[in-house]
């Protein structure tokens, strides 16, 4: 007796499971069960699983029956003319959608031809066991699973047109790619999108070569002159937002220049761009810190007393500022209500993004680096024609990661460039390599891709010859310049006066236990002891009783809470973080005692 499993709960037991799971499959094929049920056997274990939950990846195919399909031409012919719909296919038992689980006891064939007997499915195109992301790279079966994973990935990062009326959105962290271009070598899945109406890359010449050290590690080299005629040049948006918010006993928010006596009031610089509503004005350049929209806002928490004096002096500043390391131009300024009924305004910064070293670029292949370099076009090597690569790829990041694909599309690159048209690079189905070659002899190059190439600031022809072709290459959104971080001294946090966390706090960066080793490994001891000075405070302690005492710097008086007013002080340098923990130890009432000795 099998155990039979309905959505992972015993119910039963069957004497033939195979039969049993083949009835099953008869009757959802005949409309008595709903399509929504997937059964499989298992076996090893003789244990049958029906499946009817919610949230199941399925996949259609095409039903085969004694090595025939299921689906017919005349069933295609219908489906042009529109006299029968997907959802009748379906409800005919023509077509079923399978769980990975019914997967597994199913032989499934890719092409139509391969068909035997023993198969069970065949699949409605070989294109669709990718996704629609991975579906978009070309020539994907000649790659590495993991690499096709990553280029679906990198796919998504790539900048382009993302939405039609972008001027008119306020996304949180959006770019626009100026020059967007349509690929060369594409596949099925572009048209079925509608891709050509919102592009995200460039069709640029990448020559695989090593250049002064400065591309290895996956970094690329970049011909300057590409970048100054327009290459990857993208636009970035930041919104900022404020409301004029209402609080308890009637006070609010006031959109406006903030007075000079006002608490926290900023340097008149930082206003300077502020007209008299208290509102930038659009296309106005603003750096880091330049206030955007002058806000006051009433005193957080009202005593009794001030709840009388409201005034001027117990308001405090509130205002919206470009972030720290941001700068750019005001995009458009947008005045409206929240849903309260309240003043909000939207103020959209736009900033020009150039290539720059450290950028981030990606092609469909999952080969992903950063700009190691930016040559000038008279030092780049050039080929017999004259004609000058954009990108320069290493030659070290193919063969571990057996991307053929990538030098596939190269050489499809360079024949539509070169013969004018547009090449399917569809998986399993595109235009063939050895077709491609054959074209690209026709063409006058050599068959291979390669070509030879001449040094740029010597004029010697190379040795080797170089692999050259055409690609689609993407910019991704990780750009160096929403990334760099550094600082000397700045804000710290009110608890324990350690600098803050984040880049957006200006916050500091740690140094973890292994970088201390390092420190410690070179005998840095100097270095080491400023590191860990962040919070560095000196504390008068109490040599009798060895708790923190009070020490007036004014009348340069000390005072122990235990001991009294004649107590012994000395002062003690520790961290600021130390310095809590025995407070904190306090308040458990543990007596931490610090004993002084003076060698």
């Amino acid at each position: 007796m099998s155990d039979v499993f309905l959505n992972g709960k015993f119910v039963g037991e069957v004497k033939e499971p195979e039969k049993f799971v083949q009835k099953i499959r008869e009757n959802r094929r005949n409309g008595v069960l709903p399509n929504e049920i997937n059964v499989s056997y298992h076996e090893e274990r003789d244990e049958v699983y029906i499946s009817t939950e919610k949230g199941r990846a399925r996949r259609p195919l095409i039903v085969v029956e004694n090595g025939k399909p299921k689906l017919t031409k005349e069933h295609l012919e219908k489906l042009q003319k529109g006299e029968i719909r997907w959802s009748d296919l379906v409800k005919e038992g023509v077509i079923e959608y399978l769980d990975a689980d019914e997967e597994e006891n199913c032989y499934i064939a890719i092409n139509e031809n391969e068909l035997t007997k023993e198969h069970t499915h065949l699949e409605i195109s070989p294109l669709v066991i990718l996704g629609s992301q991975a579906a978009m790279i070309p020539y994907a079966e000649h790659n590495l699973s993991v690499r096709i994973l990553i280029g679906a990935k990198v796919i998504k990062q790539s900048l382009g047109i993302y939405a039609a009326n972008f001027l008119l959105r306020m996304d949180t962290d959006s770019s626009i790619l100026h020059y967007p271009q349509r690929p060369i070598v594409k596949t099925k899945i572009y048209d079925t999108i509608n891709y050509d109406s919102h592009p995200a890359a460039q069709n640029i010449v990448v020559a695989i070569m090593s250049f002064e050290g400065y591309n290895m590690e996956d970094a690329i080299i970049m011909n300057k002159a590409s970048i100054e005629r327009g290459l990857y040049r993208s636009t970035y948006y930041r919104p900022y937002k404020t409301e004029e918010l209402r609080y308890s006993g009637g006070q609010v928010d006031k959109i406006k220049i903030p007075e000079k006596d006002i608490k926290g009031y900023r340097t008149e610089e930082a206003y300077r761009y502020l007209e008299e509503d208290g509102i930038i004005y659009p296309e106005a350049e603003v750096k880091a810190g330049d206030v955007l929209i002058g806000k006051t806002s009433p005193p957080r928490f009202l005593t009794s007393l001030e709840e009388f004096k409201v005034g001027l002096e117990s308001r405090r500043e509130t205002s919206v500022p470009v972030r720290h390391g941001e700068k750019g131009i005001v995009e458009s300024v947008i005045l409206t209500e929240s849903e309260e009924g309240n003043r909000f305004v939207k103020v959209k910064v736009r900033d020009l993004r150039v290539p720059e070293l450290g950028d981030k670029f990606a092609n469909r292949h999952g080969q992903k680096g950063v700009v190691g370099l930016i040559v000038p076009q008279e030092d780049m090597p050039f080929s017999a024609s004259g004609v000058i690569p954009d990108i320069i790829f290493s030659p070290h990041s193919i063969p571990s990661r057996m991307t053929v694909g990538h030098l596939i599309e190269l050489i499809g690159g360079k024949v539509g460039a070169l013969g004018g048209k547009y090449i399917d690079g569809t998986a399993w189905s595109g235009q063939d390599e050895f077709e491609l070659r054959k074209q690209l002899k026709q063409l006058g190059f050599r068959e291979d891709g390669s070509e030879t190439l001449y040094d740029g600031a010597t004029g010697k022809k190379y040795k080797a010859r170089i692999f050259i072709g055409e690609m689609y290459y993407s910019k991704l959104r990780h750009m160096v310049a929403n990334k760099i971080h550094a600082r000397s001294r700045g804000p710290v946090q009110l608890l324990t006066r350690q600098p803050t966390e984040g880049r957006s706090k200006e916050g500091g960066l740690r140094l973890g236990e292994m970088e201390k080793d390092c420190f410690v490994a070179h005998g840095a001891s100097l270095l080491l002891k400023e590191r860990f000075d962040s919070d560095k405070t000196v504390v008068p302690i109490c040599k009798k009783c060895g708790l923190v005492a009070i020490y007036n710097k004014y009348r340069d008086k000390g005072r122990c809470p235990v001991c009294g007013e004649d107590a012994p002080i000395v002062f003690i340098e520790m961290s600021y973080a130390f310095k809590l923990l025995l407070d904190e130890l306090k308040s458990l009432c543990i007596y931490p005692k610090l004993i002084v000795r003076f060698k």
